[in-house]
């Protein structure tokens, strides 16, 4: 599954998307950069991409969901309720397309800006490894002969 990171602020929001068909319209347009707000445990921002309701698009998420708001074309990252909760529950305004989950979502309730840049991230998988973009591995470098 696709990595993907939001840097808002200071503070970087690493994510894995799914398979969906609007998971990959988006990650067809990243790198993206935009100007969010907040609604409540919501931050949302617009977003390139085009994409109906999906079949499985819902108004309640989990914390910590990355969804796709058809309504306004914008992506939105959920933490806790919006003015539009009954109780604590994580409600959109309208339905949702879910995307993704959020892999750090205990730094969600601390986002207080409102530029945002969407990118590509190395995966989980690949960073414990020790791989990074342009990076080498210490495995596979040629090591000098010792004589």
């Amino acid at each position: 599954m696709p990595h993907v990171s939001f840097l808002i602020g200071d503070i970087t929001v690493e994510s894995e998307f799914n398979d969906s068909e609007t998971a990959r319209r988006i990650i067809e347009k990243l790198p993206i950069d935009a100007s969010g707000s907040y609604w409540g445990g919501e931050f949302y921002f617009p977003v390139p991409v085009k994409a109906p309701v999906e079949e499985t698009a819902r108004e309640v998420v989990d914390p910590g969901t990355v969804a796709y708001w058809p309504q306004g074309a914008c992506l939105c990252l959920f933490w806790g309720p919006t003015p539009a909760s009954e109780g604590k529950e994580c409600r959109a305004a309208s339905k949702v397309n879910v995307v993704g989950r959020v892999l750090n979502p205990e730094v969600l309730p601390k986002l207080k800006a409102r530029k945002v840049r969407v990118s590509s991230a190395p995966s989980a998988q690949s960073r414990s490894a020790g791989h990074a973009p342009g990076r080498i591995p210490e495995s596979t470098r040629s090591q000098p002969e010792r004589g």
